[in-house]
């Protein structure tokens, strides 16, 4: 393969974590182009360096990988950071970057199908896919699902999309090289999200993203997903609504603050409503007064209707993930299986409602703040922009997905961690990087 095919993928360790997922690596096994991994890290002292750095050794010969300290960041958010550090490490006849979050779980043909996408249709600013939440049993771990199942509309506007998950995104390197639209800049001037500042300059300069069927992502949530972390990451997400790169994006944002409040909360007020309408049938019997009110309304009858409208909607949300968990499962046929059977759909129906009554107060809070605290980091806000960054410290998990986050320092056995790799580099040999 030519040099300027040659492809860039970028492993972004934005939270601390114990463990490494280090099935994403399973591309290798059918992607044959030439590939860089990068895994960016914090500091020496982040968990993953280490284990990182073990892989890398254990597999120097067949592996093309390095581990690159980003340092900590003083102008931006630290995923963005490491991002912009990694581009700039990354190989000069890199034709695209991935940028991938630590806990993302590929299936073994996503690289070459992205690229293929990329390769057919040069008009893509970005690609993007979306993950499938697997609810780990907790009302936290449902309610990030329910807030997360919007991003699959991009099934149904024909890949065509709006929306980023900053945990899967590929991008022409040169965008990057080059400045274009000001995507270092933007991200680098006091950038707080990498995919709601590159969804902004997509929107302004009327850029294509795109969302291939094939990018969607089985995600395990964490098993200890408590309520409390719950809360802190929808903080996080309307955090965002605060930080802007121009003011186009200014604008976006406040429409989105104010429709996202309004459905939301109107969204949850006829449950309130409904409540009130049975709390009076049920009391009718015992006074007159509730009676000639309850007999003089149509409360029961709107009731009805919007039971009707409820399972309505938790069936589509059904039919939906099922398709989903089909999908992984046919992109993924060696690997565990996906199962719809774990789903608890009463649990699905309350996480609807409480992320919907609790988005507007987290937004408001958000507003009035300024400041957001994750992964022990506090970041401050200064018209859209990052002003301050105050570290913790102690370390501080604040991540989602289903690793070992908290405990001693370890490292993962050879047999969980390398074994499931060295079955896949038995099978194929990987291509030198950059070979003509």
């Amino acid at each position: 393969m030519s040099r300027l095919q040659c492809n860039y993928a970028f492993f972004v360790y934005d939270d601390k974590c114990y463990a490494i997922n280090i099935k994403q690596l399973q591309i290798t096994s059918l992607y044959g182009g030439s590939l860089e991994f990068l895994f960016v890290v914090e500091s020496k002292d982040d968990p993953a360096y280490h284990a990182v750095s073990r892989l890398i050794a254990e597999y120097k010969d067949k592996l093309e990988a390095k581990v690159v300290v980003a340092g900590f960041s003083t102008t931006c958010s630290q995923k963005i950071h490491n991002q912009l550090i990694g581009v700039k490490k990354m190989h000069k006849d890199s034709k695209y970057v991935l940028f991938l979050d630590d806990d993302v779980r590929l299936h073994p043909g996503t690289i070459g199908a992205l690229t293929k996408e990329m390769e057919k249709n040069p008009e893509i600013f970005i690609q993007t896919g979306y993950p499938l939440d697997l609810p780990s049993g907790s009302l936290g771990s449902y309610c990030i699902y329910e807030y997360h199942m919007p991003c699959s509309i991009g099934f149904a506007t024909g890949g065509k999309t709006f929306f980023l998950w900053g945990g899967c995104m590929m991008m022409h390197a040169d965008d990057f090289r080059q400045d274009l639209y000001g995507v270092v800049s933007g991200l680098k001037d006091g950038g707080y999200s990498d995919d709601m500042t590159l969804a902004a300059i997509a929107g302004q300069y009327k850029r294509l993203i795109s969302s291939p069927p094939v990018a969607v992502f089985p995600h395990p949530l964490a098993s200890d997903l408590s309520f409390s972390r719950y809360w802190n990451y929808l903080r996080k997400q309307t955090f965002v609504l605060e930080s802007y790169v121009s003011k186009v994006n200014w604008m976006m944002n406040r429409a989105l603050f104010a429709s996202h409040c309004y459905l939301s909360w109107g969204f949850v007020w006829p449950y309130i409503m409904a409540l009130v309408h049975v709390v009076a049938a049920l009391r009718a019997p015992y006074s007159e007064i509730v009676k000639d009110a309850s007999n003089s309304s149509s409360g029961l009858k709107l009731v009805c209707c919007l039971l009707i409208c409820t399972l309505t909607e938790l069936v589509s949300m059904w039919n939906l993930t099922k398709v989903e968990i089909q999908l992984c499962n046919m992109l993924s046929p060696e690997g565990p299986k996906v199962s719809l059977g774990s789903y608890n759909w009463g649990l699905v129906f309350i996480a609807v409602l409480v992320d919907n009554f609790l988005y507007p107060i987290s937004a408001f809070r958000s507003h009035f703040s300024q400041s957001i605290n994750w992964s022990g980091i506090r970041y401050y806000l200064r018209d859209g922009k990052i002003s301050k960054i105050e570290r913790e410290n102690k370390l501080k998990y604040t991540d989602l997905g289903g690793k070992h986050l908290h405990g001693r320092r370890t490292y993962p056995a050879k047999s969980s961690l390398l074994g499931y790799l060295s079955i896949i580099l038995a099978q194929w040999h990987q291509p030198k990087k950059y070979d003509v």
